[in-house]
This record gives C-alpha cells, sequence and structure tokens, in this order.
C-alpha cells in the first residue's frame, strides 16, 4: 500500500508540492483548498501527466477533508502569500485564522500524521500548529532553512561557478530577515568559502539570501516564491517517509536546545520515520549565539501577537 500525503492549499506552492510528490510514485495525494473546483482540476491535471512522467500515483482534488483521513503526512501551504512591500510578519494574523482551521481539520482525520508548515509567517504558524494540533513536537515541522540554505548555496555556487552540489551550508534562525547565514561552516568541496571569496563577496551573498524571498516578491509582483519551497517541503517527505535519518535545516520546537525554550527556530535536525528524531546542536561562536538569540526575539513577538 502506497502512503497518503494530503497537501493543503492548492495555490502556487501546494499544486507544485502535488506534483512533485505525485512523481515520486511513492505515495498518493489529495490536494484540498476551499476554492470550489481549484484543487479539483490542478489535481486531475497532475494525475493526467502520470502516463508521460511514469508514475501511478493517485491525484485527487477536494474541498472538504473527508478524502484526507488516514494521511501519513500533511503539509499546510494554505494562507495569504505576501505581497511587495508587505513583510511576514504583516501576515501573522490573517493566516492564524486560516491555519488554526486548517490544523483542526488535519488533526480531526489524520490524528497520527506529521505536519509540514510552509505557511507563513513560517516559525510563527508552526506554533500555532503545534498548540491546536496537540502533536508532540516531533510531528511538527516548519519547513524554512531547507530554503534559506538553498538560496545560500546557490549565491555561493555562481560566484564560485560551481556545481551546488559541491557547495554545503547551513542557516539558522526564524525565516525572514533574522536569518542567520552561517558563513564560517560554509564550504566548497569541503573548503571553507572564507578561503576562497573575499569577506565583502560572502557579506553581499549572505545580505541577498536573507532578501532571497522579497527579491522574488519584487519581481513577480503579484505572487512569492514557490519552485524551491516546494521542492524543500518535498526533500523534507523524502527524509520522513524513507526513513533516510537525513540532517537537515528545519523549524522546531526548542525545549533547552541552544539555551531556548518553548519556541520555534531554525536548525538542524534529523528527519527520519518518526519526524524529528534529533535536534542537532553546533557549537555556536558568541557572535552567532547573539544573532541566533536576536532572531529568537523576532519569533516571540509574532506568538505575542497571536496571544498563543
Amino acid at each position: 500500500m502506497r502512503n497518503k500525503f494530503t497537501v493543503v492549499g492548492a495555490g502556487n506552492v501546494g499544486a507544485t508540492c502535488a506534483q512533485r510528490l505525485a512523481e515520486r510514485g511513492y505515495a498518493d495525494i489529495v490536494l484540498v483548498d476551499i476554492i470550489e473546483g481549484m484543487p479539483q482540476g490542478k489535481a486531475l491535471d497532475i494525475l493526467q501527466s502520470g502516463p508521460v512522467i511514469g508514475f501511478d500515483s493517485n491525484v485527487v482534488g477536494t474541498n472538504g477533508y473527508e478524502e484526507t483521513a488516514g494521511s501519513d503526512i500533511a503539509i499546510i501551504t494554505s494562507g495569504v502569500p505576501r505581497k511587495p512591500g508587505m513583510s511576514r510578519d504583516d501576515l501573522v494574523l490573517t493566516n492564524m485564522n486560516i491555519v488554526k482551521v486548517v490544523t483542526e481539520e488535519l488533526v480531526k482525520h489524520s490524528p497520527n500524521c506529521i505536519i509540514i508548515v510552509v505557511a507563513n509567517p513560517l516559525d510563527a504558524m508552526a506554533q500555532l500548529v503545534l498548540k491546536v494540533s496537540g502533536f508532540p513536537r516531533n510531528r511538527v515541522i516548519g519547513m524554512s532553512g531547507i530554503l534559506d540554505t538553498a538560496r545560500f548555496r546557490t549565491f555561493l555556487a555562481q560566484e564560485l561557478n560551481v556545481s551546488v552540489e559541491d557547495v554545503a551550508a547551513y542557516v539558522l534562525g526564524g525565516h525572514g530577515d533574522t536569518m542567520i547565514p552561517l558563513t564560517r561552516m560554509a564550504t566548497v568541496s569541503g573548503v571553507p568559502i572564507t578561503e576562497v571569496l573575499p569577506k565583502e563577496t560572502v557579506a553581499r551573498i549572505v545580505e541577498r539570501t536573507i532578501k532571497g524571498g522579497g527579491e522574488i516578491v519584487a519581481l513577480l509582483k503579484t505572487g512569492s516564491a514557490f519552485y524551491a519551497p516546494s521542492a524543500g517541503a518535498v526533500q523534507m517527505v523524502d527524509a520522513i517517509v524513507l526513513d533516510k535519518k537525513q540532517i537537515l535545516p528545519c523549524a522546531a520546537y526548542l525545549e533547552g536546545e541552544y539555551g531556548i525554550n518553548g519556541v520555534f527556530v531554525g536548525v538542524p535536525v534529523k528527519l527520519g520515520r518518526n519526524g524529528i528524531e534529533e535536534i542537532i546542536e553546533i557549537k555556536l561562536t558568541p557572535e552567532e549565539e547573539a544573532a541566533l538569540s536576536k532572531s529568537v526575539d523576532a519569533v516571540r513577538e509574532l506568538i505575542e501577537i497571536m496571544k498563543i
């Protein structure tokens, strides 16, 4: 029997997630959205690509949650996307109402699922999902660090004119302007980037990474990124379903790790069949610790706005 995944939100991120997951061939997909006809139409379109791509995954669209029952993994992409000039913080009150209802429905129909949160503002929405669901922290995970790290690796690879596969890096902290690209730990084929790139170039790439989402929003004008975010979510699904024990930067609820309690923040975690199976603690420099503390404070401000 194949696994069953639910993707909530049939917009660009959700539909692209559903497409990528269907093409994996190891799960059936349910695409949910409140807009009548949209998830059904997109699901049917994805399904009809099966004979060409070569997958037998079943893909269905629905406006309710009955068909999602018994899902192994649920990905929440629903919510209002950022518009030019809008910060992730501006989204918090609008999207919290959407995500709360979605979480209640997912828990009702799939009480044993693992939830991956993609909705923004990411860290705050993950905190909301954890509270509303009542799930243990290993089963609620935010997709943020993978996306931010992918942007960091992309810009470094372009600057160095090398394969992205040769570049290793991590971005920690909240998914927003306070994220922390760890420049001292970024390498190209094992060589620290600080040894092959001038300090000014590294600083420019760090700044572009931090502003990466906004850069795309400004270019698109009527939407936000979706190809890379969906790829990040699907990488997490792969690690969980295939029990890879893969270490990836994700938003996790900390209970003392890094000296932080009671808040979601981006850190390296080991993903496997049980979701987060271990939170990896990296020894940080005093400067990095201060930056992480600042990032946590920014997340806490959003949590206070939501009053959870």
